[in-house]
C-alpha cells in the first residue's frame, strides 16, 4: 500500500481551487460521478466492484461498516461533484481518506487478487486526494497487457488500535467448523501485505479459543473481543451465503469495524472422517518410485495379497478388513500401506484399545497354530525357495518362448509373489535373527565389490551374479542406479517381514494367527507350490532347520538381467549366499520381479510397444493380448501419473485422491504450512534466470512477488501470516508454501534442491529421486 501525507503540502484550503484538474475517466464515458455506501446502487458489483459492492450488502444487513462513496467504472467528469463527495467525508480536508481499489475482478468466489491492486492510505488534502485516485486507477494495467475495470472505494482513514485479518474457516487445514483469526497492533496493513506475521488464533463457530501461535505470545485481544469476532464472522457468513474472508479493526474506543469482506477462494482439502492413515513405510523401500499401472499390477498386488494373508495369520487385524480393503495400495503411482492394519501406529485411544477384547481373542484362536507354523517355517521356507530356483532355471528365455508361455510364465510369477511376501512377513514375525546373520543387500556389496574389481561394467555385473539385483528396484524402464565406490555398508532396515508387528508388542509368538493358512500362503495358479505351504509337508524338521541356516546353493534366474547382453551360459554364476530364511525370501521376490521385467518387455516388443506404452497397460489387458485380443482402443490416448515427489510418512486421502498429510505436533519452531500440498524443486531467491522448477525462498510474503507465483512450485518465507494476501494468492494457485522458516534464504542458497511440504509445515534440503540407492539403505 502507498500513504501520502500533505500535512506539508497543498490542503484542500491552500486555495488550489481547480487548477490542474486531472479527468479521473480515461474512458470519457459518462455516469454518476460518486455513489454513497449507504444507497442500492452501491451494491452493484459490475459498477462499483466487488469490494465496495459487498460492503455496501453488509452495512445494509446492520454491519458496522465505515460511511463512504464510491466512483464507479466508467463514472463521469464531474469534478466539482467529485469535490463536494470529498469534502463532505474529509470534512473539508481535516480527516484523512482511504482511497481503495475496486475492481469486479477481486475478491469474487473465483479470484482474490488479494494485493494486486493499489490502495493508499492517509490521503490527506484535494491535490492527494486526486493523485491517490489516478494511482488505484493506474494499478489497473496488468502485466499481460490488459486493463481490469476499475472503480474506487473512498472512505475515512481509522487509526486502529487492533487489526487485523478473520477466516470465518480454517483454509489451511481445511476444516469449515473453525475460524482463524490473525492480529497485530494498529491497523491490518502491516498483516496483509507480510511485513507482520501477527498473532494467531484458532477458535471454535462459537468463538471458544482453541489454540494460539506462537503459544508463549501475549493476545492483544481480549475473550470478550474473540467472542465478538466470531459473532462478526457468523453474520457474515448468513449475509453473504459462506464463510468470509475479513478484514476488521477496533478502534480506540472498543468499536469493531469491517474494513473488507470477501468469499474464502482457496480451502484446503480435508479427508472424511474415517479416512485411512496411509503411508510408504517399509513397503516404500521395495518399490521406491513412480510406477506405471501394469508396474502395480505386477507387484503391489501381490505385495498387497502376501501381507493381507501374513496378517491374518497374525491375528494382527480384523479378516473382515483384510478382505474389503488393500493392505497395500498406490496414490499417484506410489506404493502406499494402511499402516493401522499394518500395527505402524499406536491405536488413537490408547485405553480404549486395552479394553477391547477382540485383538487378544484373534491371537488367543491363533496360537495354536503359532507353535507348529514357527516350527515348520524354516522348512517351508526352505521347500519354497527351492521350488522357485527349479521354476526359475526351466522357464526358457523370452525370446525363445511363445506368446502362450509368457503369459503363463506372468502368471506364475504373480502367484509366487503372493506366497513369497506372505513368508517373508512371518519369517520376520516368527524366526528370530541374530544380528550376525548375513543380509541380501551385505552379500550383494560384497559381490558388487568383487565385480568391479574384477573390471565388469556396472551394466553387467548382475549378470555375473543375480544377487546384486538386491541393490535396485524393479522398473520396466531399467535399472536404478548402484552405489558408488565409496558407499558405505548398507544397513538393514525395517521391511515387510516387520510389519505383524504391532506398535507395544515385544514377543513375536503374540504375532501370528490363521485358520487356513495353507490357503493364504500357497501362491494360487502355481505349479506345484502349494504342498510347500502346508505344515504337515514338513516331514524333516531337522534337515529343514539345517538348510534354513545354511541354504544349499540354487540355480540362478535365467538371464537376470535385462541390459546384460553376455549369453546366459558363458559365465559360470556365483553359488548363493548362505542367508537366513527371510532374507532369502527377499532376494528371491526381487529374482522375480527381475523374470517378469524381462517377460514384459519382451512382450512389448511383439506386440509392437515401446516400455513406455506397454507400462500403461493392466494386468489382465496384458494378457488378453497375449492370447489374442487387440490392444485397448485407447491405449495410445492414456498418460501417466505426474512425476510427484515422494510421499509423507503418514496421510490421509481427500476428495479426488487429494494427499493430507498427517500434522504432526509442532515441536515449536516456528514452521507452518500456509498452503496445502508438496513439491520438490530448486531453490530461487527472485532474481536471475528461473529454474524450470523454482522454489521461491523469500524474506516475508510480500504482495508485490505475486507476478512471480505463475510457475513456482512451492514457496518458503521467513516470516508471514497464513492470512496475509500472497498466502491467499498461494491457496489460489495451488503452490504448497511453508512460512517461518528461520534463517531460509540463507540456510537455503540458490540452485540447491529442497521439499516443501506446505501441509505438514515441512522444509527438507534435497530431494529422494526414484530408484537410487543411497548409502545405508537396501531396497
Amino acid at each position: 500500500m502507498t500513504t501520502l501525507d500533505e500535512r506539508h503540502g497543498e490542503g484542500a484550503r491552500d486555495g488550489d481551487g481547480g487548477r490542474g484538474e486531472i479527468a479521473l475517466d480515461p474512458t470519457g464515458t459518462r455516469g454518476p460521478a460518486t455513489v454513497p455506501l449507504d444507497l442500492p446502487g452501491a451494491a452493484l458489483s459490475d459498477h462499483t466492484g466487488s469490494k465496495a459492492a459487498n460492503l455496501a450488502r453488509a452495512a445494509a444487513a446492520g454491519l458496522a461498516v465505515l460511511p463512504g462513496f464510491v466512483i464507479p467504472h466508467g463514472g463521469g467528469e464531474d469534478t466539482v461533484a467529485l469535490r463536494r463527495a470529498w469534502q463532505k467525508l474529509s470534512d473539508g480536508g481535516a480527516r484523512p481518506l482511504v482511497v481503495r481499489s475496486s475492481s469486479p475482478q477481486e475478491d469474487t468466489e473465483e479470484s482474490s487478487l488479494a494485493g494486486q491492486f493499489a490502495s493508499v492510505l492517509d490521503v490527506r488534502g484535494w491535490r492527494a486526494f486526486r493523485e491517490a485516485v489516478r494511482t488505484v486507477l493506474d494499478s489497473a494495467r496488468r502485466p499481460d497487457g490488459s486493463t481490469a475495470p476499475m472503480a474506487v472505494l473512498v472512505q475515512p482513514m481509522l487509526t486502529a488500535r487492533i487489526g487485523g485479518v478473520m477466516f470465518g474457516a480454517d483454509p489451511v487445514e481445511g476444516r469449515a467448523d473453525r475460524m482463524l483469526v490473525s492480529v497485530v497492533r494498529g491497523g491490518p496493513d502491516g498483516l496483509v501485505s507480510g511485513e507482520q506475521a501477527g498473532t494467531n488464533h484458532w477458535l471454535n463457530r462459537y468463538g471458544r479459543l482453541l489454540r494460539t501461535e506462537p503459544s508463549d505470545a501475549d493476545s492483544p485481544l481480549t475473550r470478550t473481543e474473540l467472542a465478538r469476532l466470531a459473532r462478526l464472522a457468523r453474520r457474515a457468513r448468513r449475509v453473504f451465503g459462506g464463510p468470509q474472508d475479513i478484514e476488521f479493526g477496533f478502534d480506540g474506543e472498543g468499536q469493531l469495524w469491517l474494513f473488507q469482506s470477501r468469499p474464502i477462494t482457496a480451502m484446503a482439502a480435508r479427508p472424511a472422517r474415517g479416512a485411512r492413515l496411509l503411508g510408504p513405510g517399509p513397503v516404500a523401500e521395495t518399490l521406491p518410485g513412480q510406477l506405471t499401472p501394469l508396474e502395480a499390477d505386477l507387484w503391489v498386488a501381490p505385495m498387497a495379497r502376501g501381507l493381507a494373508a501374513s496378517l491374518d495369520i497374525g491375528g494382527s487385524a480384523p479378516r473382515r478388513l483384510l478382505r474389503t480393503q488393500p493392505v497395500v495400495t498406490t496414490v499417484g503411482g506410489r506404493a502406499a500401506a494402511d499402516l493401522r492394519l499394518l500395527g505402524a501406529v499406536a491405536p488413537k485411544h490408547r485405553w480404549l484399545a486395552l479394553l477391547n477384547p477382540a485383538p487378544g481373542a484373534r491371537r488367543l484362536a491363533a496360537a495354536w497354530r503359532v507353535g507348529r507354523l514357527g516350527a515348520a517355517l524354516p522348512g517351508l521356507a526352505t521347500d519354497l525357495l527351492a521350488d522357485v530356483d527349479r521354476r526359475l532355471a526351466e522357464i526358457p528365455p523370452p525370446a525363445d518362448s511363445s506368446r502362450a508361455e509368457l503369459v503363463t510364465a506372468l502368471r506364475w510369477s504373480r502367484a509366487v509373489l503372493v506366497s513369497l511376501h506372505a513368508q517373508e512377513a512371518l519369517a520376520g514375525a516368527l524366526l528370530r535373527d541374530t544380528a550376525q546373520r548375513r543380509t541380501a543387500a551385505g552379500a550383494a556389496l560384497t559381490a558388487l565389490a568383487d565385480a568391479r574389481a574384477r573390471g565388469v561394467p556396472d551394466d553387467r555385473v548382475t549378470a555375473t551374479d543375480p544377487v546384486i539385483l538386491a541393490l535396485t528396484a524393479p522398473a520396466l524402464r531399467g535399472p536404478g542406479r548402484l552405489p558408488d565406490e565409496q558407499g558405505v555398508p548398507l544397513q538393514r532396515r525395517q521391511t515387510t517381514a516387520d510389519l505383524g508387528r504391532e506398535p507395544d508388542e515385544r514377543h513375536h509368538v503374540e504375532q501370528t494367527r490363521n485358520t487356513e493358512p495353507a490357503q493364504h500362503t500357497q501362491p494360487a495358479q502355481n505349479t506345484e507350490p502349494a504342498q510347500h505351504t502346508q505344515p504337515a509337508r514338513s516331514t524333516k524338521p531337522a534337515r529343514h532347520r539345517e538348510l534354513a541356516q545354511n541354504p544349499e546353493p540354487a540355480q540362478h534366474p535365467h538371464e537376470p538381467h535385462p541390459t546384460a547382453d553376455l549369453p546366459p551360459r558363458t559365465y559360470k554364476p556365483h553359488p548363493t549366499p548362505n542367508l537366513p530364511p527371510r532374507e532369502s525370501l527377499r532376494l528371491r521376490i526381487r529374482w522375480v520381479q527381475e523374470l517378469q521385467v524381462r517377460l514384459v518387455r519382451e512382450a512389448g516388443a511383439r506386440l509392437g510397444l515401446d516400455v513406455e506404452r506397454v507400462g500403461m497397460l493392466r494386468w489382465r489387458e496384458l494378457a488378453a493380448v497375449l492370447e489374442g485380443a487387440p490392444l485397448p482402443a485407447d491405449l495410445h490416448a492414456r498418460v501417466p501419473d505426474p512425476a510427484s515427489p515422494p510421499l509423507p510418512d503418514a496421510f490421509r486421502l481427500a476428495a479426488d485422491g487429494v494427499v493430507v498429510a498427517e500434522r504432526a505436533d509442532r515441536s515449536g519452531d516456528g514452521t507452518r504450512g500456509v498452503s496445502s500440498g508438496r513439491a520438490v524443486g530448486t531453490v530461487w531467491d527472485g532474481t536471475g534466470p528461473r529454474p524450470p522448477d523454482a522454489v521461491l525462498v523469500v524474506r516475508t510474503l510480500d504482495p508485490a512477488l505475486a507476478p512471480l507465483l505463475p510457475g513456482l512450485v512451492a514457496l518458503v518465507a521467513q516470516t508471514g501470516s497464513p492470512l496475509s494476501h500472497l498466502a491467499v494468492l498461494a491457496r489460489e494457485f495451488g503452490l504448497p508454501a511453508v512460512v517461518g522458516a528461520t534463517d531460509a534464504v540463507h540456510r537455503f542458497p540458490p540452485g540447491s534442491r529442497l521439499t516443501v511440504d506446505g501441509t505438514a509445515g515441512d522444509v527438507r534440503p534435497g530431494d529422494v529421486r526414484p530408484g537410487d540407492v543411497q548409502p545405508g539403505d537396501t531396497p
